[in-house]
């Protein structure tokens, strides 16, 4: 089901069985890719779940969409456009507070699972934002300092438990950068696992076996 009525593009899957409040996952894809990419776990995802993925709000040519633009200086280093990050940032956080309105969701049970650029916003959101956020799913990416909120590190994380997963072959984002964020997580005291497979820039089959497990047993 594709719906407009909300500031996001978005679709969703119905949880099976008439649940009141229920748990509810936010899916934010990666550069260049829209929202069916992710959207294509939802059927292998717990029963219980309402899913939502979400389209990112800067479209590419000549296909696919963006959470910021990543551009090139004439040596071929990529800079990241932040200002469109931090808006797409509070873009999210908005958004989620349309859905709670809108859908019958628990605003108890909010995780997000993000992929590359979409787990670099959801990182920034969770970090955050993290009384709105129970759980992150944070795939082939990584924290990017520059966009989470002023002075974050004094928020509650009590409640906020993160699951990180990343390949060791990963030519897009290196794996160094991956490995900063559980160190960050552990500062912070958050509950966290991390895991590498050795795969590239994706998703390998025993990968989405343990964050599915992860997920399972913390709705």
């Amino acid at each position: 089901m594709t719906t407009k009525q909300l500031s996001l593009q978005h679709i969703i899957k119905a949880p099976i069985g008439q649940l009141e409040k229920a748990p509810v996952l936010f899916m934010f894809h990666g550069y260049g890719s829209d929202e069916n990419d992710l959207f294509s776990f939802a059927g292998e995802l717990p029963e219980e779940l309402f899913i939502i993925s979400v389209k990112a709000p800067y479209p590419l040519q000549p296909y696919g969409n963006a959470w910021y633009a990543i551009n090139f200086d004439a040596d071929q280093n990529k800079f990241s456009n932040n200002e469109q990050a931090i808006e797409s940032r509070d873009k999210i956080a908005n958004f989620i507070d349309e859905a709670l309105e809108y859908y019958p969701i628990d605003a108890k049970n909010i995780s997000l699972l993000g992929f590359s650029q979409g787990t670099i916003l959801s990182y920034a959101v969770a970090l955050s934002h993290p009384e709105k956020i129970k759980n992150l799913i944070a795939l082939s990416g990584y924290v990017n300092y520059d966009i989470i909120a002023d002075n974050f590190k004094q928020n509650d994380f009590s409640k906020l438990s993160v699951y990180a997963s990343h390949g060791s072959q990963d030519q897009v984002i290196p794996i160094d950068w991956a490995r900063k964020a559980p160190e960050l997580l552990s500062e912070l005291n958050i509950e966290h696992k991390y895991s590498e497979f050795p795969v590239g820039h994706s998703v390998a089959p025993q990968n989405f076996m343990e964050l599915k497990e992860w997920l399972r047993t913390r709705l």
